[in-house]
């Protein structure tokens, strides 16, 4: 592949896709019946997904700890905008430590895609579960490996698994239950291929009082050791931990993630990068089209941001 060739390419995944997209919130429990679903969903969505006519694959995403599905709304639009559809459940509004309830979430969000993802959708928009996805950020990454591990079955097989700064705890030794990783090289024994992306400012405190948002120990670098081949790992440098999100996230809780985690000077370009990587992933391993994947690695200069670390386990 030429220099040029490889620029094309990648510039067209870090960019908005060919597809114009729909966002669409779904409530659960009483709204939902309300509404009149036959299958309403075990939680509240958020999805994103092309306008246009056709059959697209599927990636469930997992919203990071303390934060809203909605803060990733320009995120999944852009993937989705390149031909996904993307289900975000809102797994809980407040939650201890322990995941395991996340776990469960995930499990059965996914296990009700089949019977009642196609009531949410437009009639010209139709769902390929035979090619699916799952992605984390943050505490979400660690209940998605935990859900590819095995640690609860879904009914539905995941072909590719993306941990975007996944965390396992505060500190080795100090993992929150249920541990994911076991300081094992390469145990993790995954029936997909897996991407770890990581951030430099992630394991760095950005107040004395907080511990960093991804630690050293517990957090990118630690799940990519764990992760067999097929496996991808980039290290964006000078952005962090929530620079994924979107620009304006309201709340006390949008608030907090620019307050408790170091930001790099704009969340746009990781964000472009993150849905640009993603994109470039699922069209390898749920496509078989590897072509944007090898570009980035053969040419990292054209992603918009600058990647410390490159890893291809093949």
């Amino acid at each position: 592949m030429t220099s040029a060739s490889a620029t094309d390419t990648t510039r067209n995944v870090f960019d908005v896709g060919k597809y114009e997209t729909l966002l669409r919130t779904v409530e659960t429990g009483t709204c939902a019946t309300k509404s009149k679903l036959p299958f309403p969903p075990p939680k509240p969505l958020l999805i994103a997904m092309p306008s246009d006519a056709g059959e697209f694959p599927i990636l469930v995403f997992l919203h990071g700890y303390f934060l809203y599905n909605s803060f990733y709304s320009q995120l999944i639009q852009h993937i989705a905008s390149h031909g996904f559809i993307v289900i975000a459940p809102q797994l809980y509004t407040v939650a201890g430590p322990d995941a395991t309830d996340d776990i469960k979430s995930t499990v059965a969000t996914t296990n009700w895609l089949s019977e009642g993802l196609h009531y949410l959708l437009p009639p010209h928009v139709q769902p390929n579960i035979t090619k699916l996805g799952l992605a984390g950020h943050s505490r979400g990454g660690k209940a998605a490996f935990a859900v590819a591990l095995g640690k609860a079955a879904t009914s539905l097989k995941f072909s590719a698994l993306i941990g975007i700064d996944p965390v396992d705890g505060m500190d080795k030794g100090k993992q929150t239950p249920p541990p994911v990783l076991t300081y094992v090289p390469h145990s993790f024994e995954l029936d997909m291929a897996a991407m770890v992306i990581g951030t430099e400012l992630g394991e760095m405190k950005k107040n004395p009082l907080f511990p960093a948002p991804a630690p050293k120990g517990v957090n990118h670098e630690d799940f990519f050791n764990e992760c067999q081949k097929p496996a991808c790992h980039f290290l964006v440098k000078d952005f962090g931990h929530v620079d994924m999100l979107d620009d304006d996230t309201k709340g006390i809780r949008g608030k907090a993630t620019y307050c408790l985690c170091k930001n790099g000077k704009s969340r746009e370009p990781m964000r472009r990068f993150v849905g640009g990587i993603v994109v470039a992933f699922m069209k390898a391993y749920l496509l078989g089209d590897n072509t944007d994947l090898l570009a980035i690695r053969d040419g990292p200069e054209t992603a918009p941001v600058e990647l410390k670390t490159i890893e291809f386990l093949v």
